[in-house]
Parts: C-alpha cells; structure tokens; sequence
C-alpha cells in the first residue's frame, strides 16, 4: 500500500494550531454577516481564477468575474472554458461535501478523480483525454529554458499508482491523519504520479480540496487555497519539484517534509485572513449562548459593532464618522435591532445617549 514519508516538524504544528484555531473562531462565530453568500461568491471567483491563471489562464481577475456572471468577453475560447470548467469543478465538489454525514461517510473513487479531470478539460483537450489516464509518457518542461524539470512515472503504472492511492486514502491508517496534512499530501501525489496529458494540477489542487471539505473543513467555503498557491506561482513548482526529483531507489523513500509544511503553511495564512474579518464583527463565545442562535448583521450594523469593539463607546456625534451618507434617524434604527437583540445597551437621554457592547 501507498506510504508517505515526512517529519512534522515545529513549524508545521504552529500552522496546524493556526489553522484549527481560526477554524474554531469561522465556525462559531456569534455574528455573522448576512451577506455570508458574497463572501462565498467572492471565494469561488479566487478559487477559479487563481486555479486557472496558476496553469498559464490569460484572463485578469475581473474578466474571470464576468465570464462566471455570464457576461460576454473579448479573450481565448480556451481561456474562457477553462474558467467555466473550474466553476464546474467546485460545484461537484460542493454536491458530493453536502451529501456526506457522520452515517454516510464518503469513500473516494478512481471514478471521483476521473470525474474531477473530466469537468477540468472539458472542451479543452480531445474527447479521448478527457476523464482518461494518460496511455503516453509526458514529461515536464522548464517553460523558459525548456530543459526537462520533472520526468513522471510510465503511463504503464498509472492506473495502480492510482488506486494504491485511492486505496491508502481510505485506509484506516489515512484516518488517523489531520485533515489538512492528508489532503497535502494528496495534492502531491498526484501531483508526482501526474495522471494525465492536460489539467494534473488544477485536477490535484480540486481532490485536496475534496477532502478538506469531507473532512469539516470547508470552512463555509469561504477561503480559496488556490489564490496563496498562484500569489508565488515559482514557489508552487520549485516545492513540488524538489521533493519529486529527490535521489531515492523507490518513490516512497522522497521525504515530503518541505511540501507538507509549504501546504499547511498556505492552509493557515489563507484562513487566518477570513478569520479576521470574521473577528472583526464577532463577540465572545458567551454571546452565542445568551442568543441561542447566530444573528446576521447587515452592513451597517457590522460597522456600528465593529466601532464599538474598537472604542468601547458611541455618542450621536460619532454617527458622521461612521455613516457620513446616512441620517441619524438611519442609524438609530440600526441601533435599535442592536438592542432588541442584546448586543447594545443605551444609556443616558436621546440628544446625550452612550452606546455600549452589553
């Protein structure tokens, strides 16, 4: 069976602890913006553009935005398919997440992976490589010098490399792992096995991402791992490349150590941002029990909250500051939901009113 060889060393546990506790903070946060789905809607345009412009896309990020609106661009039929192909991809992720429960635990497939190459390439590769393993061997090109940076396995030994994978990923000794360092080490080998002719990495960073889902951490679906991958597009490569290319007499001898700790270390940097802005609006775990519920806050509201947490106090005279296009009368109302849901408290007359965090 699949065996992977990798220390865990002091910088991976600090991202490890980075990453469950922002989880812990997303999750149960008391507050939470009622736009939740434009955050989401803005994570998936990251996640398809960055995925795609990773693999060499031309297509800026606000182009990228429009072809997913459905709007008309001026660009490569490739460029523009690829986007709609990765959209595609993180749809059939999300409905094979929803269906898994604690009494329906999901057992990944060969077939899941194929599917996955399939949406990738769709009407970008010939029909005969799209959902199929490679039959060729292909090899990997410094784009610049072109010089050979990686050579992966026959395509002879694909098919077995591939379900000792499967197989190890629904192994026993695969549950025992922390979510995010099995998923990082899927990502890479598939990454090194590297299946297909076309679309290896965005079909690698997808299953990664599979399982983070599977596994409780789709974090609302709210972050895009992708977006950290595509910010060092060398940094991705070199990582990969260096393990792979490393002298061993059998493939499970590589030390994964350099990558692992690159890929949790992106886990951590990418969920700690939707943390903050997550804490930006959030209280105490103690709200969330005396509400018995999440409530969602509009826009002014989370900035009203927002300014209490940073100056502990509101006057009538700080309404400007915060809402210089709006009237009081705008803002009182805003306060007033506040306080009927127990999260403010107003003290003294109208015209000399303080409000405060209850």
């Amino acid at each position: 069976m699949f065996m992977s060889k990798y220390t865990i060393t002091n910088k991976t546990l600090r991202n490890i602890g980075v990453i469950d506790a922002a989880r812990e903070v997303i999750l149960n946060s008391p507050l939470i913006p009622a736009w939740e789905a434009k955050f989401r809607k803005e994570a998936m345009e990251r996640f398809v553009h960055h995925g795609t412009h990773l693999e060499g896309n031309q297509l800026s990020f606000e182009e990228a935005q429009q072809v997913l609106d459905g709007q008309e661009v001026m660009a490569r039929d490739r460029d523009i398919q690829e986007v709609i192909n990765y959209r595609n991809v993180l749809k059939f992720i999300d409905t094979i997440a929803s269906k898994i429960g604690s009494n329906n635990p999901y057992i990944l497939t060969v077939e899941t992976i194929l599917e996955v190459h399939r949406l990738t390439v769709e009407r970008v590769v010939h029909p005969e490589q799209s959902g199929k393993f490679r039959v060729r061997q292909v090899v990997i090109k410094n784009s610049k010098t072109g010089q050979i940076s990686y050579t992966p396995p026959p395509a002879a030994e694909v098919p077995y490399l591939i379900e000792d994978l499967v197989n190890w990923i629904n192994s026993g000794q695969s549950k025992d792992l922390h979510p995010v360092i099995k998923a990082g080490i899927i990502h890479y080998e598939l990454a090194r096995i590297h299946p297909f002719v076309d679309g290896n990495g965005r079909t690698c960073r997808a299953i990664a991402t599979l399982i983070m889902f599977l596994e409780g951490y789709d974090i609302r679906k709210l972050f895009s791992l992708e977006e950290y991958f595509d910010a060092n597009p060398m940094n991705y490569y070199t990582t990969l490349q260096a393990v792979s290319n490393q002298l061993v007499l059998d493939s499970y001898e590589r030390d994964l150590t350099p990558w692992v700790d690159y890929f949790i270390e992106g886990v951590a940097i990418e969920l700690n941002k939707i943390k903050e802005r997550v804490r930006r609006i959030s209280l105490d775990s103690h709200v969330k029990d005396r509400l018995g519920e999440q409530v969602e806050l509009n826009e002014r509201q989370m900035l009203i909250m927002e300014f209490l947490h940073r100056h502990k106090r509101m006057q009538n005279k700080d309404f400007r500051k915060i809402f210089p296009d709006y009237s009081d009368d705008t803002v009182l109302r805003e306060i007033k939901f506040l306080k009927q849901k127990g999260l403010v408290k107003k003290q003294g007359g109208t015209k000399n009113a303080v409000y405060m965090l209850k």
